[in-house]
Formats: C-alpha cells, sequence, structure tokens
C-alpha cells in the first residue's frame, strides 16, 4: 500500500485548527471549544479533497497549539507531537487568526517554519467577510513565502482557493493512492487511566497520542492510521469514560460524545480494563452500550504484566460474572507498556471482524432453522404461532430476518434459544447476532416467490 501524503495543521492555541480538520475531513472529528488548548493530541484522519484535477486522499494531522501552557502541565508533551508532526507531513497549513492580527506566538511559529524544507501555506483563519482584508495584508510580515490565503473554517470559504493550491504543492499522485484505505477500524474505549493511549503508542510502534500520569488526558477521539503485518488499522483513542456528574466542563461533556460515537463507527471495539482493579458501574455501561449497538467486541485485561498469583480462568470467571450481557465476547489478557500478547490482540480483532462479515446462504439458513423447529416450537400453549422463511440481511452484525405469522407470540427466549442455534451451527462464537422478526401471510411469501 501506498502512503497517503500528509497535511499538518499547525498554529498557536485557537486559531480554528481542529475547525479546519473537522471542514476538510466532513465530520466532527476534533472537539471545537473556544478553551484554548482543547487538542493535545495529534489526531490524524483521511480525508477526500476535491479539486479540479479530480478527488484526491490524504492525511490530515490536527496538532496541540503551539505554546501552550496547558492546566495539567502537559505543554512540553503538545510541543513534542508538533515537532513529530512536522516529521511526518508532507505539506504544513501555518494557521492564524485574522481577527486578532499578528500575536507574538505567530512569530514564534513563523520562526520555526522559515527553516524547513516542507512546502508551507500561511492559512489567515476567520476571514469572514471584505473588512479582514486590511487585517490579512498584516501577515505578509510573518515573511511566509506562500500565503496568506483568506479562509474562513467554519463557513467553507475560500476553501476551493485552499484545495487548489494543496494539490499543486502535494506530492506526485502514486499509483493506487487515489483509493480508500480498506482500513480495520478499531476503537479502544474504558476507564481513565486503563491504558488506552499506551496500547495505541504500543500498536503505532511511536508516541502517536500523549501518556501522562494525570488522568484524562485524551480529550479528542484519536484517529490513528497504522499498518502492521500488512493489514492497515484506524485505531481510535478515545477519552475515558467517567461519570457525568464528576465532568468538570464542556470539554468533558464533548469528550464523552466522541467516546459513544468511536463505538458506533468502529468495526471492532476494544474494551480496556485493568486487571489489577475491580470493574465499575463504568465498564458495565460501556459494554450495555456496545450491546445495544451490536458491535463485535473483544475484553481486553491490561497491565497483567503486574498481575501476581493470578490465573487466567479466575479472570475469565470474574468477567463473566460482571459482563453477563457479553459472554459470546472473547478476553484477552495483555500488557500494553511491555507489548506482551498485543500482536495476539491484533489477530483476534481480525478473526472476529471476519466472522462478523460472514454471509450465510438462504438455503443452508433455512435448513437449521427447520432443524431448530422440530426439536423445539416457539410454545406450545400459543395458537397460531407460525415461523415461515429466514434470510440474512446484512453483515457486521450479522443480521437474520425471520419471517412470521404473529410475533408477539414469539418470545425473547425462543429467540435466544435460535441465536444459540445459529452460533453452534455456522460458527459465529464470538460476535453479536441481530435477529428481525417481520410478520408475512403465507400468501404473500408465495408472491414473492418463496418457497417454504
Amino acid at each position: 500500500m501506498s502512503k497517503l501524503p500528509t497535511i499538518a495543521i499547525l498554529g498557536r492555541p485557537n486559531v480554528g485548527k481542529s475547525t479546519l480538520l473537522n471542514r476538510m475531513v466532513g465530520s466532527r472529528v476534533s472537539i471545537v471549544e473556544p478553551t484554548a488548548g482543547v487538542t493535545r493530541d495529534r489526531i490524524s484522519v483521511p480525508a477526500r479533497l476535491e479539486t479540479e484535477w479530480g478527488p484526491r486522499w490524504v492525511q490530515v494531522i490536527d496538532t496541540g497549539g503551539i505554546g501552550i501552557v496547558d492546566r495539567d502541565d502537559l505543554g512540553g508533551h503538545v510541543e513534542e507531537q508538533v515537532r513529530a508532526a512536522l516529521l511526518a507531513a508532507d505539506v504544513v497549513l501555518f494557521l492564524v487568526d485574522s481577527r486578532d492580527g499578528v500575536a507574538p506566538l505567530d512569530r514564534q511559529v513563523a520562526e520555526r517554519l522559515r527553516g524547513s524544507e516542507l512546502p508551507v501555506l500561511l492559512v489567515a483563519n476567520k476571514a469572514e467577510g471584505p473588512k479582514q482584508e486590511w487585517e490579512i495584508a498584516a501577515f505578509h510580515g510573518l515573511g511566509m513565502a506562500d500565503g496568506p490565503y483568506p479562509i474562513s473554517a467554519q463557513n467553507g470559504d475560500g476553501i476551493t482557493e485552499l484545495y487548489k493550491r494543496i494539490s499543486e504543492v502535494l506530492p506526485a499522485l502514486e499509483q493506487g493512492e487515489d483509493r480508500v484505505y480498506p482500513a480495520l477500524k478499531l476503537a479502544v474505549v474504558g476507564r481513565r487511566n486503563a491504558g488506552k493511549s499506551t496500547l495505541i503508542n504500543s500498536l503505532a510502534r511511536e508516541e502517536r497520542v500523549i501518556v501522562s500520569e494525570v488522568p484524562g488526558t485524551t480529550r479528542d477521539a484519536v484517529d490513528v492510521l497504522i499498518e502492521r503485518d500488512g493489514v492497515t488499522y484506524t485505531v481510535i483513542d478515545t477519552a475515558g469514560v467517567r461519570r457525568k456528574k464528576n465532568f468538570a466542563d464542556a470539554i468533558d461533556f464533548y469528550s464523552d460524545v466522541r467516546s459513544h460515537k468511536a463505538v458506533r463507527r468502529a468495526d471492532v471495539v476494544l474494551l480496556l480494563f485493568d486487571a489489577m482493579e475491580r470493574m465499575s458501574s463504568l465498564e458495565k455501561k460501556l459494554a450495555r452500550y456496545v450491546t445495544d449497538h451490536y458491535k463485535p467486541v473483544i475484553l481486553v485485561a491490561n497491565k497483567w504484566d503486574t498481575v501476581e498469583n493470578f490465573d487466567l480462568e479466575e479472570l475469565e470467571k470474574y468477567v463473566a460474572s460482571q459482563l453477563r450481557g457479553l459472554s459470546w465476547a472473547p478476553l484477552c489478557a495483555i500488557s500494553a507498556k511491555t507489548g506482551f500478547r498485543v500482536g495476539k490482540l491484533m489477530d483476534l480483532a481480525q478473526e472476529i471482524h471476519a466472522q462478523a462479515a460472514r454471509r450465510i446462504g438462504t438455503g443452508e439458513l433455512n435448513r437449521v432453522l427447520r432443524s431448530a423447529l422440530e426439536a423445539r416450537t416457539p410454545s406450545s400453549k400459543s395458537y397460531g404461532v407460525k415461523i415461515y422463511y429466514a434470510t440474512q440481511a446484512d453483515t457486521t452484525p450479522p443480521t437474520f430476518v425471520i419471517f412470521v405469522k404473529n410475533k408477539k407470540l414469539i418470545g425473547k427466549d425462543y429467540i435466544r434459544y435460535l441465536e444459540n442455534r445459529m452460533r453452534k451451527e455456522f460458527d459465529f462464537n464470538e460476535v453479536p447476532l441481530r435477529f428481525v422478526l417481520r410478520e408475512h401471510n403465507k400468501s404473500d411469501l408465495d408472491e414473492m416467490g418463496v418457497e417454504l
């Protein structure tokens, strides 16, 4: 696979870097909030830019503001992330705020970028309306050769012209680059300080997200595009979930929303927990959310290297007693810090993703359904219970539509019975299954050409 060309968005805090990334991606990936320093990690997301030469796929990196003094004292970490973004970038967008004019920090950023051999485009954000023309002209004093390009990341003004210039300075299109990467999306969720960011860095084999002893370091749902053993993954690092009554500000609220959105857009969820701590209501709520959205999930016991005199079978029994709704989910004990069994975890993620994508032929499915009906009827007391036919309507999760005469007469116990039969017959042992009952008369099915 060819590497996507990378665009890094740099600038001082609160000039609109996250808003520009969201505009380029077409989705609210980064948290946008007036508080300076909301973004701390390098948020890396594939984006499809529409240009006059056609669509171009790139990877866009949002960074923490240069020169930030963080309330949790992570300024040095943010600076390191910016340095790493520059090393990975093919093009740099130096973002300034046209409303504020040239600030001292803008001059510091310009000083750092003037010696770069990379193409650097000076972009003046928040340039809504003609009144900003004089303010934008002042940015020529920064001594940047390319720009300023006036835009409004919020409204989309000037974006087309910026994309055109980006296309001109990007590396030449490589063979195969114009297609979408078939990346397997893994969402890493869990309580704060369970080791999610450490796991991401272990997978990426570099420090892609900030790791700190301060709980709640990660705020955004950070997308990290990695390739491991020839397989491309988008690994989504999320903010640690916490009780709503403990939210300190709007940032905590948006972080929680991003974490739940990450679950919904993932192909496989990695529910990470500390093997040394008892499970809390937070893990149970996450498990219910995963179950409600029928997501394949791996229960990941982290920090296994610190466990003494503990048996894996005991851990399995404990987890099963705490997360009863995820009895089908596999358990994997790892150490994100040392890399112990991290490779096994990725192999398992591929296996259950393939399992969730499996499609069963209609004939084979109805053979098993008839066998299940012969072994056990829906109810011996209910009159008029009829199950006619089944078909698989979708994958990931495997979704089965069952045509019945009266779905009110078929209880949850019988659906669980059918689920267990499907798991046994078709090797759906480690993924969620979804069943949809649909009422039809036999005559309707005859018109559809269905052979019962």
